[in-house]
């Protein structure tokens, strides 16, 4: 579907034209469902510092102890903020993924950002037939202790996106 909006500025003598596009989703997601943001991924440099900021500086009234995950190489802080969370990444052991993005980026950033799906390996299988590369082949366990997928940075606009399976109740 294509609307056309017309915006008139003062300084033109004639309407500037804007063309929205808005397409349908053509995805063969019958099986599979996107669900909600869960959380936006920070990697941090001093993970003590970065709680505290969230708690103290933003007042922030959900903030978790730091958990380790030796599994993944990180230790995670939880910062909920009602509809969604922010997750702090530290580095845990001399293998961490994060260690690796710190070295590149000193003072951290965004990491990447997990999407909700239902069902995890129904949408590895559809994505993959799309083209979309995952990280490992096989859901793991994520820190809620549901299965978790990596998308590869290079085929999604350079953003390190990951898939949580969460059942709805």
């Amino acid at each position: 579907m294509v609307q056309e909006v017309y915006s008139q500025q003062s300084y033109l003598s004639s309407p500037i034209r804007f063309t929205r596009m808005f397409s349908s989703n053509n995805c063969n997601q019958e099986s599979w469902k996107l669900g909600h943001l869960n959380h936006v991924a920070i990697a941090v440099p001093d993970l003590k510092k970065a709680s505290e900021f969230y708690k103290n500086i933003l007042g922030a009234k959900e903030v978790s102890e730091a958990v380790p995950q030796p599994e993944h190489g990180v230790y995670t802080v939880f910062v909920n903020l009602g509809n969604t969370k922010i997750e702090l990444l530290h580095p845990y052991g001399d293998k961490s993924p994060i260690q690796n993005f710190l070295d590149k980026n000193k003072n951290g950033g965004i990491h990447h950002v997990c999407i909700e799906v239902d069902d995890v390996k129904i949408a590895i299988k559809d994505i993959t037939s799309k083209g979309i590369r995952v990280l490992d082949p096989e859901p793991k366990i994520g820190a809620h202790g549901n299965p978790v997928v990596f998308l590869h940075p290079k085929d999604c606009n350079g953003v390190l996106v990951e898939l949580e399976e969460v059942k709805k109740s």
